[in-house]
């Protein structure tokens, strides 16, 4: 039993712990705030739940210094973008080379053949387009989508994360779509063109797509942004055919599952869809995104260009698919994202979750473990979710941050975005003993 008068007393002693551990940081804190809107260049920096923003000084395969020179085990490798490990050489030697060479052209280079051949063989999809981010990779595939099937509406699950795609912050309360209220400045109602349902729910698929004016199904094959959700047995199979026989496209957002195998869900578990996209990690962390898509939709696209006005598109941006990120993206590719890094990952990654499992059965809990690939979360509640809606309700805010701070103050990382940890081919074996330590001296010291 973990009472809220024990959580409260740990985050006041984290919270004076991690204070009095981090003067630098504060320091710079202090000094960013000037200038920098909340302190920081990114809104998003201030998400960790520390009493003030941890600044970074270094990083290098699983593991991270700050400005106070502590090290870390870091199991949120940037929330995804380096997934296969900070500055992986191969990358950073590419990036080198091509640095002294000029950075975007605005022409393809040699390197973009080498990559379009890669991502074909190993995401199974024959053609290919380079964005900036996985977002932008995102609203170029809706706006596509819409296009070529003359359709307005696209399909989301409750509680999905797209990147900053405006069309995917409707949600689901009480079973109600509603706008995401974290969406600022929005000037219309995006449930005009979006349609939401529970992942899992194949009635309401059958239901939403039977209507036949759904473009196409934006979804990850398994849900990682409201805690992880994993696809019931035949329920992706179930989605590809609905797709199918209702004429909407299957878009896979793979940015975060391509943890699961060496060529992500899709195409390491099936089925695979009409486009896929995939960011953060493809080029080693440098900021660079895909999408892919099949024949049949890259002839509908050129039936779709015959007839429009030639020039600007609306998608796409200048720095797309510069020289640098091409470089980056074949380095990375080719020599860090292989079936070897993926043997190293996996393994290690299922051994941290029993690891994890032990310590929660140790501290007579009733919460549970969620794992696929090389990604994992602890979850302060029993039984899976099933869909955005159960995962929301399993949420519990005030022990995640004392969590999250305890392991901060003892030198690990995990994503702050819930209770989440990534294995990179750069984790260690005592890595991974040492998260599962400090988690079960923070269990115990909450139960007293």
């Amino acid at each position: 039993m973990i009472t809220a008068a024990a959580i409260a007393r740990m985050i006041a002693a984290e919270t004076e712990r991690f204070s009095a551990a981090n003067p630098r940081s504060a320091a710079l804190a202090k000094a960013a705030a000037r200038h920098w809107h909340g302190g920081v260049p990114f809104h998003w920096m201030l998400d960790w739940g520390t009493p003030f923003v941890l600044f970074a000084d270094r990083a290098e395969g699983a593991e991270l210094w700050d400005a106070d020179g502590h090290r870390y085990d870091d199991f949120c490798l940037g929330d995804t973008g380096s997934m296969f490990g900070h500055s992986p050489p191969p990358v950073a030697a590419a990036l080198t080379r091509q640095a002294s060479r000029g950075l975007t052209y605005m022409l393809p280079t040699e390197d973009a053949v080498v990559v379009a051949d890669e991502l074909a063989a190993r995401f199974k999809l024959p053609f290919w387009q380079v964005t900036s981010s996985a977002s932008e990779a995102n609203r170029a595939v809706i706006r596509w989508c819409r296009g070529i099937t003359g359709r307005d509406k696209v399909l989301v699950f409750n509680g999905c994360y797209h990147g900053a795609v405006d069309d995917v912050f409707v949600d689901l309360r009480d079973g109600v779509p509603e706008l995401r209220g974290s969406l600022i400045g929005q000037v219309y109602d995006m449930r005009e063109h979006t349609v939401v349902i529970e992942f899992n729910d194949l009635p309401a698929l059958e239901a939403a797509l039977a209507k036949g004016d759904v473009a196409c199904v934006l979804a990850e094959p398994a849900m990682t942004n409201v805690g992880m959700v994993l696809p019931q047995p035949g329920y992706l199979e179930a989605l590809r055919e609905a797709c199918t026989r209702h004429g909407s496209l299957l878009v896979w957002d793979e940015t975060h599952t391509i943890s699961s195998g060496y060529g992500g869900y899709s195409a390491t578990f099936g089925p695979l869809g009409d486009l896929f996209v995939l960011g953060k990690p493809v080029a080693g962390g440098i900021p660079c995104a895909v999408y892919g898509f099949s024949a049949e939709v890259a002839a509908r696209m050129e039936q779709l260009w015959a007839v429009g006005e030639k020039g600007h598109s609306g998608i796409g941006t200048t720095l797309s698919a510069n020289a640098l990120a091409l470089a980056a993206m074949r380095a990375c590719l080719t020599e860090v994202m292989t079936p070897a890094a993926y043997a190293h990952m996996l393994p290690l990654a299922e051994s941290l979750a029993a690891k994890i499992r032990a310590v929660i059965a140790a501290n007579g809990l009733d919460w549970h473990v969620a794992h696929i690939g090389a990604r994992g979360e602890f979850i302060c509640a029993s039984a899976p979710a099933q869909n955005g809606t159960e995962a929301r309700a399993k949420m519990h805010g005030a022990l995640e941050h004392v969590l999250h701070l305890f392991l901060i103050n003892r030198g690990v990382l995990i994503a702050p975005f819930h209770t989440m940890t990534l294995v990179s081919p750069a984790t260690t074996a005592t890595q991974v003993d040492r998260l599962a330590e400090v988690l079960d001296q923070c269990l115990k010291t909450l139960r007293g």
